[in-house]
């Protein structure tokens, strides 16, 4: 083999390994171009995660804060309905008491 020869074989490799790392070089810009994507994507929710930890503090939280003040405000007036029924019940059987003992009077006279 002539020098020529080896030179050429040479060259030949050394463009080979070129094109490799020409093909290494555009994969890793397309892995950086990918990273950028990600990155971004990455940004954009937790954007929208801050948005919605915004939004369950200021307005989700501030009405289950509502509904539930809300509900003790209905429980305590159930409570009283209740109670005010119960005593109207009680009275009531009262009357029925006096009322059967009045209609046996009346008839035995």
């Amino acid at each position: 083999m002539t020098d020529s020869e080896k030179l050429d074989l040479i060259l030949n490799k050394i463009n080979d390994m070129d094109e490799k790392v020409d093909r290494l070089d555009e994969k890793v810009n397309e892995l950086d171009e990918a990273v950028n994507h990600l990155k971004v994507e990455l940004k954009e929710i937790g954007q929208k995660v801050t948005k919605t930890e915004i939004i369950i503090e200021n307005e989700i939280r501030v009405n289950i804060q509502r509904v539930a003040e809300g509900h003790l405000d209905l429980s305590r007036k159930l409570n009283e309905c209740i109670k005010l029924s119960s005593d109207i019940k009680d009275r009531q059987e009262i009357q029925d008491i006096y009322i059967n003992m009045h209609h046996s009077k009346l008839k035995a006279l």
